[in-house]
């Protein structure tokens, strides 16, 4: 089975045809499926779509249950939680609807963990890190474009030169680099290659 496009979430099953891995979608499988958007909904109360999966929580009072159904809970209503929570040998804590997510010092609200600061993202070595609320994404460098080639997803080259996208003097020769790229003044000019006289 060849899938000219690849899967990138997903095995390729037959001649272009990619079955998703659970929580993603697209011919490619490269899209995330909102199961918050799904009928019968997921939750009974909230939901937060994650990438690849989703989180369940409740309204203030109720408590989340195992099974993703919310519990009213007169000891949750006076915890007074921003996501619901859950009791634990008899004892209650507020709950953060993702793992990018954390309890604040008032321990009743959640904020966010900046994955990409604290160390805890793993992105390879050509892709940078971009926070979001809850999670973190990775991008690929500047200077490099995200392509598909032998079968899977890379973060190439941008060759500047031939994209037209450099700042080189109309009297200077770009030159591509990996991820850059240089300007020399052509012959009989002088300069740094973005200013030739």
């Amino acid at each position: 089975a060849t899938c000219k496009h690849g899967c990138k979430y997903g095995e390729c099953m037959g001649p272009n045809k990619c079955k998703c891995f659970p929580g993603f979608a697209g011919k490619t499988c490269n899209q995330d499926l909102n199961e918050c958007g799904l009928k019968p909904r997921p939750c009974e109360h909230r939901c937060m779509n994650t990438h690849g999966s989703y989180k369940c929580y409740c309204l203030n009072g109720y408590m989340l249950m195992p099974d993703g159904t919310c519990a009213s809970s007169r000891t949750c209503a006076m915890v007074n939680c921003q996501y619901g929570c859950e009791e634990v040998n008899g004892e209650v804590q507020c709950l953060c609807p993702s793992g990018g997510l954390q309890l604040g010092p008032n321990r009743r609200t959640c904020v966010d963990i900046d994955e990409c600061s604290t160390g805890k993202a793993v992105c390879s070595y050509n892709r940078r890190c971009v926070n979001t609320f809850g999670s973190y994404y990775c991008k690929c460098q500047l200077g490099y474009e995200l392509k598909y080639a032998s079968s899977h997803y890379d973060c190439v080259d941008v060759n500047e030169c031939v994209t037209d996208t450099h700042r080189c003097n109309l009297h200077a020769e770009c030159l591509n680099t990996e991820g850059s790229f240089k300007c020399k003044c052509k012959q009989g000019y002088r300069g740094n290659g973005f200013n030739c006289a």
